[in-house]
């Protein structure tokens, strides 16, 4: 694995989290015009077909593949899409989902002899003080149910992007693509069970290019860029310096809602921003900082 993080990855990095912050408010008005599991069991099968057909099979077990296309579409996709869908207003959606980045060093940390040092408990207690914020102003567009939803959804995304890192430096966009086979049946298998055939129907029916356009972001800016490039950095740099970055899809994301949607930015909204991001920043940033100070000599 490389040690050095420099500009080249970084910039991958921000298009990365960049494409992550607009796509909320991109999933929130096509969930406007397709139920939320049937949107996205077609995100997973534009990402599948054609390019199932021309892109090889990565040396992974179909385990492995397996895993991680339940977990990110099953898991992160399909909750996160439900949740946007009049549980939960976008911008805080990405806000909440950043609780991914604690989540994967937690499960990387899993099994080894790393522990957190005091600055993480401060980080921990900081990002939970910010998420007390968020459920404390639950009602109207946030729900508790919402921010469950988006919290389970980030777990999930953790555990694919530990699962990813275990599989090291295979072609991305074949693990992508083939992993995305099995996300497919099992949202199907939901949106027909919960959503009904006659919705799915007349969502179908009366779906324009901008909800068209929507499932083309989805796949091909946001999985196939999005998650080909994170995954081809994961198995290359330090998970802390690579999921630190990922500390931007809220600016991004509460942003572009603002701008777009005429999401309001609260105070509290503000000060729960400010509190889990510098939490989780705490989390990532803290221990070299921690090991730095320890090392200086007395006097």
């Amino acid at each position: 694995m490389t040690d050095r993080f420099g500009w080249r990855p970084a910039c991958l990095a921000l298009a990365v989290v960049a494409v992550w912050g607009v796509n909320f408010t991109v999933i929130k008005l096509a969930v406007g015009q397709f139920p939320p599991l049937l949107f996205a069991a077609l995100r997973f099968t534009a990402v599948v077909l054609p390019l199932v057909f021309f892109v090889r099979r990565p040396p992974v077990s179909w385990a492995v593949l397996a895993r991680y296309g339940l977990l990110i579409g099953v898991g992160q996709f399909g909750l996160l899409f439900v949740a946007i869908d009049g549980l939960i207003a976008p911008g805080l959606a990405s806000l909440l989902m950043q609780a991914q980045v604690f989540f994967t060093l937690a499960l990387v940390m899993r099994g080894t002899d790393e522990r957190l040092v005091p600055v993480q408990w401060l980080a921990l207690a900081l990002t939970a003080a910010g998420l007390g914020v968020i459920v404390a102003h639950t009602g109207g567009a946030t729900s508790v149910a919402g921010v469950a939803l988006c919290l389970v959804a980030a777990l999930c995304w953790a555990a694919g992007n530990v699962v990813q890192r275990r599989a090291g430096r295979v072609d991305m966009l074949g693990f992508v693509v083939w992993s995305s086979l099995f996300a497919v049946p099992p949202l199907f298998a939901l949106t027909f069970a919960l959503e009904g055939p006659a919705r799915i129907g007349t969502a179908l029916a009366q779906a324009g290019p901008a909800a068209w356009g929507a499932v083309a972001y989805q796949a091909i800016g946001n999985t196939i860029f999005g998650y080909g490039v994170w995954g081809w950095l994961l198995a290359r740099y330090p998970a802390s310096a690579v999921a630190s970055m990922s500390l931007l899809v809220p600016v991004f994301g509460i942003g572009v809602a603002a701008l777009w949607l005429g999401e309001p930015l609260y105070a509290w909204e503000l000060a729960a921003a400010a509190l889990i991001i510098g939490g989780l920043a705490g989390n990532l940033l803290g221990p070299a900082l921690f090991r730095r100070w320890a090392a200086v000599p007395e006097g």
